[in-house]
């Protein structure tokens, strides 16, 4: 990455090998200004590049670097503004002072502006400083050597008489400096990069192999909890999708060198996305060894041998994410409403289809009253199904008391047909697991588990599920009319249909989508904050789209409804009463979904209001029926 400095009249082009990782994580952990930056703080006093032609990072001599030089901070003269020539002070040390900023203004500015500066300095970098200036600056610059944390660790471990190999190994597989603070120091110890670059993949990948093991470890899940959860917000843009796009994903945000990316933060992205083990450490491996590459081309070539294999390494990468259809309308109907072609029961009991399961993940938070897992299953694109619809899925195993095979149990459908990676070769469910507190066990009780939603949630990605169906239609979506209001209704899981109504409107380039004017309001019932399910996503589309779609939470045990009780979801819809009944009335469908227990609440407090305002009860709903406006899907 670049950074162009104008110092008066001069431009000084700065080369960075990307590793800005290291100093965003020495900023953010607040560790001392000399904590060891990988080969961005190793550049030749000799070639540092003036014009822009030269790029080199250090003087060679018969293959070998014979010197370098720490490029730490800037500071401009006081009163006179910014010298042109850099000052360099110390028998071996050359440093260049830069003001000192607020860390947390640093972190902003490197996160929003490094690859403007980047694309800003490739602009630049064919502007030439005249010969002479270029001369004078370079005579300033005498070349020393400064030895650096990474040189320090270098030495200190040779002092042990390992060999030089054993030591760049280790420093490799070190957090934060990792490969691509090793191959400069490698370079720097005098070894060809034939040793060194083979030294750091292996030093890399040692500790990555273990870990991806240890974190399965739930007393070391809990203790890396933090760090855990800041990998899970660097990796989510891997993104829920195929096994080959995760592949490729996986392996360029190791091998890219960006701020948050590397081996340690990935392998512990693999963990969270439920990534197989030998497709997460091939993927890491091929990443670390792109990286080896990239930092090696800079150092060897400079700016164009590291911009030649960052292209390399986006054209591998890139080419999966390119083959596929940029719009989501390869599975609709002619036109896109018509419901006749609706797939009902192309699987059935006795000749189910086998899906494989892409990855399982809890999506609740520590506090939530039970577990609830977001499942991927990979249908091959062969069991094609739509919005609102249920999968069955019968568990593995026979029945006790007869020995009979399990029956199929009913899941809603937690995607749109088109599935989370919008191939339409996938679909998810959203299922909790179903446990039994047993008083006198005072634990859970293992014989009267919820067998079904036990064997889901155990599922690892590559695990079979015997399905069948797609079954119903009572949940469909009436597009017909695009300025159709919906409101949905759900406790718990029941989000799952609702999911896939809010991607197909609002998330994905669907027909329904491109044309819909209406207004989705969504109504969620859970214990807790800890218990709601795809938050981040329904808050994503509010602000995206704050006309077309409303978000109400009821949280029974953090908030209080207008008699000083728990607020249940009846409670919630009940505050806006007046607003529903209005939209009911110009046509909007409500939906409900979830467990049962909720329906005679939700009609208790729907007698209520008519009964205030005048409304025979039973005659209400079944207009709403009679003009399907109705649906109802609990369990």
């Amino acid at each position: 990455l670049y950074s162009s400095i104008k110092l008066k009249s001069n431009y000084i082009m700065l080369l960075s090998s990307g590793r800005l990782l290291t100093t965003v994580i020495t900023l953010s952990l607040g560790l001392p200004s000399y904590t060891f930056v990988p080969s961005s703080r190793y550049i030749s006093s000799q070639t540092l590049p003036l014009s822009g032609s030269s790029s080199n990072f250090s003087t060679r001599k018969n293959g070998k670097v014979q010197s370098w030089v720490s490029i730490d901070s800037v500071t401009p003269q006081a009163e006179s503004g910014i010298s042109s020539a850099m000052k360099f002070s110390g028998k071996q040390s050359g440093i260049v002072q830069l003001p000192k900023l607020n860390r947390q203004a640093i972190l902003k500015v490197i996160s929003k502006t490094v690859l403007s500066l980047s694309l800003l300095a490739i602009a630049t970098s064919s502007f030439k400083v005249p010969h002479a200036q270029a001369k004078a600056v370079a005579a300033a610059a005498a070349p020393v050597e400064h030895l650096h944390v990474g040189q320090k660790i270098a030495n200190f471990l040779r002092s042990f008489g390992l060999p030089d190999v054993a030591v760049l190994a280790i420093i490799s597989a070190l957090p934060v400096v990792e490969l691509r603070g090793g191959v400069p120091v490698g370079l720097w110890m005098g070894l060809p990069l034939t040793t060194v670059l083979p030294a750091c993949v292996l030093g890399n990948m040692a500790p990555i192999i273990p870990l991806l093991f240890l974190l399965r470890n739930e007393r070391l899940k809990k203790l890396m909890s933090p760090i855990l959860n800041r990998a899970e917000k660097k990796s989510a843009s891997l993104g829920v999708v195929s096994v080959e796009k995760q592949w490729a994903s996986l392996a360029a945000f190791v091998g890219i060198p960006l701020p948050g990316t590397g081996a340690w933060t990935g392998a512990m992205g693999a963990f969270l996305l439920g990534m197989p083990t030998a497709v997460a450490l091939s993927s890491i491996f091929t990443g670390v060894c792109s990286a080896g590459i990239i930092v090696s081309a800079i150092t060897m070539a400079g700016k164009k041998g590291g911009l030649a294999a960052l292209a390399a390494l986006a054209i591998f990468t890139g080419k999966e994410f390119f083959s596929g259809k940029s719009k989501q309308d390869f599975l609709e109907a002619d036109p896109y409403w018509d419901q006749k072609t609706v797939p009902t029961n192309t699987y059935k009991n006795k000749a189910p289809f086998t899906g494989k399961v892409i990855s399982t993940k809890r999506i609740v938070g520590p506090q939530a009253t039970g577990e609830t897992c977001h499942i991927v299953i990979d249908h091959e694109g062969k069991f094609p199904y739509w919005e609102g619809q249920s999968w069955g899925v019968a568990p593995p195993g026979t029945r006790e008391k007869d020995g009979k095979p399990h029956s199929v149990r009913l899941y809603s459908i937690a995607s749109s047909r088109y599935g989370d990676d919008m191939t339409g070769n996938t679909g998810s469910l959203c299922v909790r697991r179903a446990t039994y507190w047993c008083p006198e066990l005072k634990a859970d009780d293992p014989a009267k588990k919820g067998i079904c939603s036990n064997f889901l949630c155990d599922t690892q990605p590559g695990s079979k599920v015997m399905m069948t169906g797609p079954a119903g239609k009572a949940m469909l979506l009436p597009e017909e009319d695009p300025t159709t209001d919906y409101i949905m209704v759900a406790t718990g899981t029941g989000i799952a249909p609702y999911r896939g109504f809010v991607r197909r409107l609002f998330t994905e380039d669907t027909p329904a989508g491109a044309a819909y004017k209406g207004q989705a309001w969504l109504f969620l019932g859970v214990a807790n904050s800890d218990a709601l399910l795809y938050d981040d996503e329904w808050q994503k589309v509010k602000d995206e789209y704050p006309e077309n779609f409303r978000l109400d939470y009821a949280l029974s045990r953090e908030q209080e409804n207008k008699k000083g009780g728990k607020m249940y979801i009846q409670d919630k819809v009940e505050e806006y009463s007046d607003e529903i009944f209005n939209k009911l009335e110009n046509g909007a469908h409500i939906y409900f979904c979830g467990l049962k227990g909720m329906m005679p609440g939700i009609e208790d407090m729907l007698k209520g209001v008519c009964e205030r305002k005048g409304i025979e009860y039973d005659a209400f709903i079944k207009g709403l029926r009679s003009k399907k406006q109705w649906h109802v899907e609990v369990y």
